[in-house]
């Protein structure tokens, strides 16, 4: 499971004594545990995988806010260290080859939110990780073109 990977993680930070690493991934196990203990919850690996995003996002929204260097820098090393328990993401060249398949759909959508809705259907079936930001960069690019 997820979680236990984070928490071995977590123990060897613990022995390296790298306090930022140790930190989050010691945030990121509470979130998990506190949410998989609420009614209805599986506590599966993509409920974890979900949190690290909310985590990875929260931080994103902090470093749009221009902290200084110091907190900056730790910021971006705990997004690092999240990253890594996600799968890779596709980037947009990459979606837009995905997207080969339903390219004619994409272009006769009515607008660029329902050319969207059709890219993310196929994309989720086909099991890719995407980004939302990304898809709406792919879809433009494939809309355009």
């Amino acid at each position: 499971m997820l979680l236990d990977e984070i928490k071995a993680q977590m123990f060897r930070a613990m022995k390296a004594g790298n306090i930022v690493e140790k930190e989050i991934l010691r945030v990121a196990v509470g979130e998990i545990t506190t949410e998989a203990a609420r009614e209805g919850r599986k506590g599966d690996d993509d409920e974890s995988r979900a949190i690290i995003r909310k985590l990875i996002k929260s931080n994103d929204e902090s470093l749009a806010s221009g902290p200084d260097a110091e907190k900056r820098r730790v910021l971006e090393e705990e997004t690092r260290i999240l990253s890594a328990f996600l799968p890779s993401v596709l980037g947009v060249d990459a979606i837009v080859a995905a997207l080969e398949p339903v390219r004619d759909a994409v272009r006769g959508a009515g607008n660029d939110g329902q050319a969207t809705g059709i890219a993310m259907k196929h994309l989720k079936a086909s099991g890719a990780s995407v980004g939302g930001k990304d898809v709406a960069e792919a879809v433009k690019r494939l809309r355009a073109g």
